[in-house]
């Protein structure tokens, strides 16, 4: 099987971007061509563009003056997420941007990312591992309904539908990834399976499904297991950690009903936890 070229394109090759201390009260100052995106992030925010946009920056800062500019970049759209990216398999997933073709294997299943300006193109050693631990979930138990938090480009959520949930909820408080995830299940043509929502992962933990899944920094996540909603899911899947992290995850974790049937080590650092959360058995 050889999939098509689609209309989506790499957004550029080369990004600037201007880092801003400050979020904006409203993007339509910067909005129109060459616009990729605002990356907010605490009290910062970083627009991408295309093009170089000095008169459309120094017209935001004087509308918004509560705004500093404090740097600069240009760099090209590869280094930005720190190499080319390609197509590649993880399991029986096989991820590649939509501006490429590439033949698909019997047995392998497609799924179309673009990451946009958003980290997550699916090579990370956490995002593979999460991908394996999916494998190994739905081909041992019936999974109807997934919850993905804190999930970037959508690639979860995603593959949680291609293996057959039909009802997946992906959440992530970040606006620009929210949308980079909405576009990502568009083009997977998936509108009718994965639901994107752009909030706080604690206003959506209550929401019922088979499968939670968090591939989160430890702050986060060691609140999340700590809701008493954690445990209104079935299962879990729970990555992102790194060793000393992870410990204490386990730890909080052998605490609770909660039992861990698989833990995948990556490289020695990143650890992936997967298995139940005992209220509803094995």
């Amino acid at each position: 099987m050889r999939l098509r070229d689609t209309d989506t394109a790499a957004p550029c090759d080369t990004l600037h971007i201007y880092y801003i201390k400050g979020r904006l009260n409203d993007a339509v100052d910067v909005a129109g061509n060459g616009f990729i995106g605002n990356w907010e992030e605490e009290d910062t925010s970083f627009l991408f563009f295309s093009d170089p946009v000095p008169d459309r920056i120094d017209n935001l800062l004087e509308r918004q003056p509560h705004l500093v500019l404090v740097d600069r970049f240009c760099m090209s759209y590869d280094d930005w997420h720190g190499e080319p990216i390609r197509p590649m398999r993880a399991g029986r997933f096989h991820i590649m941007p939509p501006w490429h073709t590439t033949d698909i294997a019997p047995g392998e299943i497609p799924l179309l990312l673009d990451p946009g300006v958003v980290f997550g193109v699916g090579n990370h050693p956490t995002t593979r591992d999460c991908l394996v631990c999916l494998e190994r979930l739905f081909d041992r138990h019936p999974i109807a309904s997934t919850l993905d938090m804190g999930t970037g480009t959508g690639v979860l959520a995603i593959a949680a539908a291609r293996l057959g949930s039909p009802k997946n909820l992906a959440v992530d408080n970040n606006f620009l990834a929210a949308n980079t995830a909405r576009r990502n299940v568009r083009i997977n043509g998936l509108d009718d399976h994965v639901f994107v929502a752009c909030g706080s992962a604690f206003d959506f933990v209550y929401y019922p499904s088979d499968l939670i899944m968090a591939n989160i920094h430890f702050e986060v996540m060691q609140v999340l297991i700590g809701d008493p909603g954690f445990f209104d899911h079935k299962w879990f899947v729970l990555s992102g950690l790194l060793r000393s992290e992870a410990e204490k995850i386990a730890a909080m974790l052998s605490d609770s009903p909660a039992i861990i049937t698989d833990r995948l080590v990556r490289d020695g650092i990143w650890h992936t936890f997967y298995g139940h959360t005992g209220q509803h058995g094995d």
